[in-house]
């Protein structure tokens, strides 16, 4: 006779399959989680970098501190959190005063110079590096901002290419001598020259990922036009 046990149970369908689907499942949902959570960091981020920028460049040159703004961060863009907003807004109180705006036509760029490279100063504004020239004076001025954010752009300036340097006391024009691309102890690039001079500094590659290992480099002259007075402010 045929055997009918096989009819009546026929093999189950093995548990593998159906828990490996599930757990691909919980993998895929985890990483777009992830993928949302890293994307509001970031716009949170940039939101907050224009609209301090924004608020430094009101502040000069009166020479006093920005008011506090309600700016949003990750938390209330989410949940409307007005006390957050504030706390955030407060925190830029203590950013300081502008020492100069920085201008760079070609690339449209218009930054506040605070004092010092520190992270907090660096996500807001560009900054002067410490032991270099203080902007209006006749030495060698060191400006450093990230590649991400305010210098996206300083590849693309050419030789001969003018960069505004407003200060209280007026707007000096320097002319683009040079572009190169250093190692990061290579601080010679800052030493005083024989003229009044503005150096950029930025890490490179700019599209790196990751730590960038090298510098890209700067080099303007003051406008020889400039060197004795500076040009008067021009109105807002």
């Amino acid at each position: 006779m045929p055997d009918r046990s096989h009819r009546a149970n026929p093999p189950q369908p093995s548990a593998a399959p159906r828990s490996a689907g599930s757990l691909r499942t919980w993998i895929e949902v985890g990483l777009l989680v992830t993928g949302i959570a890293l994307l509001a960091v970031y716009v949170a981020a940039q939101i907050d970098r224009h609209f301090t920028s924004r608020l430094l460049l009101d502040a000069f040159p009166a020479g006093r501190p920005p008011a506090t703004a309600t700016l949003p961060d990750d938390r209330s863009i989410e949940s409307g959190d007005e006390a957050s907003a504030q706390e955030n807004g407060r925190a830029i109180d203590s950013a300081g005063v502008p020492l100069a705006v920085l201008r760079i036509p070609r690339i449209h760029l218009d930054v506040p110079v605070l004092d010092g490279t520190d992270s907090l100063t660096l996500n807001h504004a560009a900054g002067r590096i410490e032991g270099t020239a203080l902007p209006g004076e006749a030495g060698n001025i060191g400006i450093a901002a990230h590649r991400d954010s305010f210098f996206r752009g300083l590849g693309k300036l050419r030789l001969g290419d003018p960069i505004e340097l407003e200060t209280p006391q007026g707007v000096r024009t320097y002319i683009v001598q040079k572009t190169q691309v250093v190692m990061p102890d290579n601080v010679a690039v800052l030493d005083p020259r024989s003229v009044p001079s503005l150096t950029l500094v930025t890490c490179y590659p700019f599209h790196y990922l990751g730590r960038a290992p090298q510098r890209y480099i700067v080099t303007a002259s003051l406008q020889p036009s400039a060197q004795e007075t500076p040009q008067p402010r021009a109105s807002r």
